[in-house]
């Protein structure tokens, strides 16, 4: 006999699994080589958007993806731009429905993150430039951004 302290039984402990992961579709374009290899005395601009959505696939299963999109330019002239979508398929039980979301769309992104820059970091060193490493997402932050524009315009409160 086992006991629990108080806490959830092992069959109803919150699990987050990750099924699978793999490039659903990847871009890397370098058009204006080989002059964009020249050497320069300017940093490049560098743009990068992320974004993330969800699909359920079953009552336990969630395809998430990792859309990734940047370019680098340097005076004017496209020097490369790649676009990743990068997914898993994650597997959720024991969750809240109230927690539900946020661990889709925090949780998973952080676990798939990695992987993504690695990828872009490879591609960018292969077309011919320093490897692009990016910065670490504010998952969290993202997800607030997202919830604030879904959010309906609530009028202020009156005194």
């Amino acid at each position: 006999m086992s006991t629990t302290n108080g806490g959830p039984s092992a069959e109803n402990v919150p699990q987050l699994n990750v099924v699978a992961q793999y490039i659903k579709d990847f871009s890397f374009e370098n058009p204006n080589s080989p002059q964009s290899l020249t050497p320069r005395q300017e940093q490049p601009q560098i743009n990068i958007q992320i974004n993330v959505g969800a699909q359920p696939l079953s009552d336990t299963d969630i395809e998430v993806v990792l859309d990734l999109q940047g370019k680098a330019e340097s005076s004017g002239s496209l020097l490369f731009n790649f676009e990743l979508k990068f997914g898993g398929v994650f597997r959720i039980r024991n969750v809240p429905q109230e927690s539900l979301n946020a661990m889709v769309l925090i949780e998973c992104p952080r676990l798939l993150f990695p992987f993504a820059r690695e990828i872009v970091a490879t591609a960018v060193r292969n077309g011919g430039f320093p490897p692009l490493l990016l910065d670490p997402v504010d998952f969290v932050g993202l997800y607030r951004q997202k919830m604030a524009q879904m959010a309906p315009q609530q009028p202020a409160a009156q005194a």
